[in-house]
């Protein structure tokens, strides 16, 4: 299996993320891949790249790479986030549509995988050039989704505003109220609790671990890397359960207070615009040279971007007595950090399976859209948290088919690899 993998990826190799997350993939379940699954699964369906021109505030042509990674549709229609960031090329995209394939199977939702977005930075940008520059990348978009085709949701750098200004170019171009966009606002079908469902969902997730082990998260220190909307609302949740969050970062350093930070706090500072660095709170220490995972903590939860914790940062979660680790990004733990831990006591939750809450939000606004009806915060709330105790009672019943009891990463692959090979090998070689 690594063999055909190695063959295949030489073809590129340039593509390190997307290169990583297949030799991870294949070495947790090599046994159980059968060889022309993987060539199918190796190769994205489809990989569409164009170019996004708009007319920024000076009047002067600006171009943008657009893309969009279709990669597999064995379940469903292709359902993916769009990512707007500097970050953003071809390796990016196939990596993380190569993790909203299995991410998506794990749902149990009947979801393809897709990943999308560009370069195009929002954050230094007019309303005015955001809503131009929407417009122009739908424009594209548009000929290659639907929703019986592809469903974009939102991602890094791609809100309600920017969903927004993209459905509404979708509706303008196909004159249709089509519900093809999943993370819309409220008043054109969007669902309550889909802002909060990724942090929350990865909170639930890490619940039913603590339960499962006759656990809580009452009293236990908690550390969240990043301070967007998925941190945000799983240090709020965690809150609510009884834990307390004792460090959050952004990329100007962390905030630690032993006591418990303040989220409600945090999150108003963040949406003012300013950093971290910025807080006036004499009782938070700001910590701008050590990294974050330095901290002792009961439970860490990741939550930045793809490939932020190392193995050295591992090893000092283990010395410092953390006990569980939960990606709530995409793949923020790298190679050797994951390979770390499994030489560790370290319970790992993979985010494949630990931040499919968004996917569980996105099926339930589509479940709504396709019923004509409007569920309520607590409804789909409720939904959400059994559908991630669900997905964890999946994780556990297939590491102990697989005589491997707590191996939630191997767990999560071989679940979501089983269910896809039962869907090619019905489809044929197509």
């Amino acid at each position: 299996m690594n063999e055909i993998a190695r063959e295949i990826l030489l073809k590129y190799p340039d593509e390190t993320l997307f290169q990583n997350a297949v030799m991870d993939f294949v070495d947790s379940i090599e046994e159980h891949i059968e060889p022309d699954i993987l060539k199918l699964l190796l190769y994205p369906e489809r990989t569409i790249i164009f170019r996004v021109p708009w007319v920024d505030r000076h009047g002067r042509v600006q171009v943008n790479y657009g893309y969009r990674v279709q990669y597999n549709s064995a379940l469903g229609p292709y359902k993916g986030g769009l990512r707007f960031d500097p970050s953003v090329d071809l390796d990016v995209m196939k990596f993380l549509a190569f993790e909203q394939t299995f991410k998506n199977a794990l749902t149990g939702l009947g979801l393809g995988g897709a990943k999308g977005g560009s370069d195009f930075n929002p954050k230094d940008k007019t309303e005015m050039e955001i809503m131009m520059f929407c417009q122009s990348f739908m424009t594209e978009l548009s000929k290659h989704i639907g929703s019986e085709t592809d469903i974009p949701a939102g991602d890094i750098g791609v809100g309600k505003r920017e969903i927004g200004y993209l459905f509404g170019q979708y509706k303008r171009l196909t004159n249709s109220f089509s519900p093809t966009l999943t993370g819309k606002n409220i008043e054109h079908g969007g669902a309550l609790a889909r802002t909060e469902a990724t942090g929350y969902g990865l909170v639930y997730m890490v619940d039913a671990l603590l339960d499962h082990h006759h656990d809580s998260f009452e009293d236990k220190n908690v550390v969240i890397s990043g301070s967007g909307n998925v941190a945000i609302y799983a240090a709020l949740k965690v809150n609510t359960l009884g834990g307390r969050v004792i460090a959050m970062s952004d990329r100007s350093g962390y905030v630690y207070k032993e006591s418990g930070l303040d989220i409600l706090a945090i999150q108003k500072h963040k949406e003012s615009g300013k950093k971290l660095s910025e807080i006036s709170d004499p009782s938070v220490r700001f910590v701008f040279e050590l990294p974050i995972w330095n901290v002792p903590c009961d439970i860490a939860l990741p939550c930045a971007h793809e490939n932020e914790v190392n193995e050295l940062h591992v090893i000092s979660l283990i010395e410092n007595g953390c006990k569980v680790i939960a990606e709530g990004a995409n793949r923020p733990l790298t190679t050797e950090a994951i390979e770390e831990i499994m030489k560790s006591d370290i319970t790992f939750i993979p985010g494949k399976a630990a931040n499919a809450g968004g996917v569980v939000a996105s099926g339930i606004e589509m479940r709504q859209n396709a019923q004509f009806e409007h569920f309520s915060f607590e409804h789909v709330d409720r939904l959400l948290e059994k559908s991630m105790y669900e997905i964890f009672k999946d994780l556990v019943d297939a590491a102990e088919s697989l005589g491997e009891r707590n191996n939630y990463l191997k767990a999560a692959n071989y679940l979501a690899y089983k269910r896809l090979e039962t869907s090619i090998k019905s489809l044929g070689v197509i």
